[in-house]
């Protein structure tokens, strides 16, 4: 039994209620963010300024889908974490640094709370509206909720004995102490408690608490109240497009949670299956496919991969080979539109999502293209089995798969087309995919399969959006530290070249991919960055490119990637073999990378001749 099933059998009635009351009202939010840009679309041309209040309405929506996500992660142990206490001995070792880590991670989530708690009193003196009367206090009102349960759950997961459990609960006591004290802290350095929180880190705290942690103690070191974490987290809610995040997600699960990997598998393999290493390109093209809209790799590791390995396996290529392969295919797909990395440079860079969508889709066949070479390699080198070609099964696969090939089209059509915005394009898209499994293949009953992907989406958004809240935190502290400035000086002072600065930036962002993941990566090194891009003429797309290209390779950098763990996990294989099978595409794919940064006419070229910069 798993330990939030557990959690649910101890409790009374009343609070098993509240666990699946809970579920359904994220679910709810999210169809809501589904439904408002939908129904925008077709009432703007009849009512000019279309529904009032839909937009905010969306975006404070997506506060209540993200955090409240964040707290059911918590409760199925899915928050985001560095995979380096997987590195532990079990046993009594691993049951402290579990506890530990539990207890910095309580600690942490109570004090943001409390910032988040005085931030909601804050606006509801203030009487702020969102619209139609509704306050803005009532949408912020998630985010102490979400981090008071986060507390009390890494506390419950701490151990499954009541004496571990009772010793964390010992970090409940001292956030709320923390929190409720203001600048106790300024009497003295705040480094030790940093330190405290990194080692926490190591040993399996969420990486939320990692970076809101350290964003508080800085701020109440200076004297501040962890409220202006909350400030820039409640800040980053309503940015315009990252309610496009949710929705696309929505689209990838919904389509995971269908047949259309059975039908694009088929359609694949029947026309590229005769050619040598055809089974090895059509898994490399199909996860590549589901990386878009998924957006974490590791989505399409665990949804794929008890598919294709068998399948290459049985087709005769070798087992190393084989978990290279899909170990590096699960990061494929990050440059092509859709995909969320896309949308939060966007955000952080204040660049135009379609102008960024546009400039990844031919660095991204690059990269896919270089990992289908080393399959068809594989292919010439063990003649492993090919699959006959036959016109009538390459047209009625096609035919079958037809809806699912042409989702990527539906979606830049929609958007180009100029009727609708980023938001409204992402809310098609799920729509869209819905009807497709739903209506016309009917791979699933509608009501507990879309209830499904609903959940699952909520789970994934809720583990990246909560990093990304308190992210900015952390990014606000360092941008009134005068970091950036200061960062552009030394460079200025000791780099002397554009290409230079290149090199630098690509081995910098490939030990930033070797410890921290692309989501929180983006919201806290990007705004680092710019300034100095800037100061050597690097086109803010081209570096949005460069970035998320980077970052893909920190899925695959040891020892911490996160597709490697997946792998190992997914595949049941020791992970130092998943190190080893995968270190010649971390170097195919690395010099793919290099020819993106210094080759920016792979970047640009495309929007040049399309007129759009």
């Amino acid at each position: 039994m798993s330990q939030s099933n557990s959690e649910a059998g101890f409790f009374t009635p009343f609070f098993r209620l509240f666990l699946s009351g809970e579920q359904l009202f994220a679910n709810l939010a999210l169809a809501a963010m589904v439904l408002l840009p939908l129904a925008e679309i077709v009432v703007r041309p009849i009512l000019a300024g279309g529904i009032p209040g839909s937009i905010p309405f969306v975006q404070h929506l997506t506060l209540w889908v993200g955090f409240l996500g964040a707290s059911l992660a918590a409760r199925d142990g899915k928050l985001i974490a560095l995979a380096t206490a997987s590195f532990l001995p079990d046993g009594r070792t691993r049951h402290a640094t579990q506890v530990f880590a539990a207890i910095v991670g309580a600690a942490v989530s109570m004090v943001l709370a409390a910032g988040a708690h005085d931030l909601m009193m804050l606006d509801r003196e203030d009487g702020t509206i969102i619209a139609a009367g509704v306050p803005v206090w009532l949408a912020q009102l998630v985010l102490p909720l979400s981090f008071s349960l986060i507390g009390l759950r890494l506390v419950w997961r701490a151990s499954p004995r009541w004496s571990g459990r009772a010793t964390a609960s010992v970090g409940l006591l001292v956030g709320l102490w923390l929190g409720g004290t203001g600048g106790i802290l300024e009497a003295g350095p705040v480094w030790p408690l940093i330190s405290v929180v990194l080692v926490a880190a190591v040993f399996g705290a969420p990486i939320f608490t990692v970076l809101g942690g350290i964003a508080a103690l800085l701020y109440m070191g200076d004297g501040d109240l962890p409220v202006l974490v909350s400030i820039e987290t409640y800040a980053l809610s309503i940015q315009p497009h990252l309610p496009a995040i949710p929705l696309f997600t929505l689209a990838g699960f919904i389509l995971a949670a269908g047949k259309a990997s059975e039908r694009l598998l088929r359609l694949f393999r029947a026309a590229v299956g005769w050619v040598p290493g055809g089974t090895a390109i059509v898994c490399v093209v199909l996860c590549a496919f589901f990386t878009v809209f998924t957006g974490g790799s590791g989505v399409t590791i665990l949804a794929l991969g008890g598919v294709l390995f068998p399948a290459l396996l049985r087709d005769g290529y070798r087992e190393r080979f084989s978990l290279g392969l899909l170990t590096a295919s699960g990061s494929l797909g990050l440059l092509f539109p859709p995909a969320m990395p896309l949308i939060l440079y966007a955000i952080v860079a204040q660049v135009a999502p379609d102008d960024l969508f546009v400039a990844g889709i031919v660095p991204g066949i690059l990269l896919v293209l270089l990992t289908v070479i080393w399959g068809v390699r594989e292919g010439v080198l063990t003649g492993a089995g090919r699959h006959r070609f036959g016109w009538l099964e390459l047209r009625e696969s096609l035919w079958r798969a037809k809806w699912e090939l042409s989702i990527p089209f539906v979606v830049l059509g929609v958007l180009f087309s100029g009727f609708a915005t980023l938001v409204e394009t992402a809310a098609f898209t799920a729509l869209y995919t819905a009807l497709i499994q739903c209506l016309i293949h009917r791979d699933f009953v509608a009501g507990p399969g879309l209830y499904q992907a609903f959940s699952e989406c909520v789970g994934l958004v809720g583990g990246v959006l909560i990093i990304l809240g308190v992210a900015v935190g952390f990014t606000a502290y360092l941008n009134d530290a005068d970091v950036p400035f200061r960062i552009v000086e030394w460079a200025e002072a000791h780099v002397d070249s554009r290409l230079l600065f290149l090199l630098g930036l690509n081995v910098f962002l490939l030990l930033v991919g070797c410890v921290m993941d692309i989501f929180s990566a983006i919201f806290v090194v990007v705004p680092l960055v710019v300034p100095v891009a800037e100061q050597f003429d690097v086109h803010l797309i081209h570096l949005g490119i460069i970035f998320i290209a980077n970052l893909e390779l920190g899925f695959l950098t040891p020892p911490v990637g996160l597709n490697l763990f997946l792998a190992s996990y997914r595949f049941n294989r020791p992970l130092l073999q998943v190190y080893h099978a995968s270190l010649p595409l971390l170097a195919i794919l690395g010099f793919g990378v290099l020819v993106i940064t210094y080759v920016p006419w792979l970047t640009v070229g495309l929007l040049e001749w399309l007129g759009r910069i």
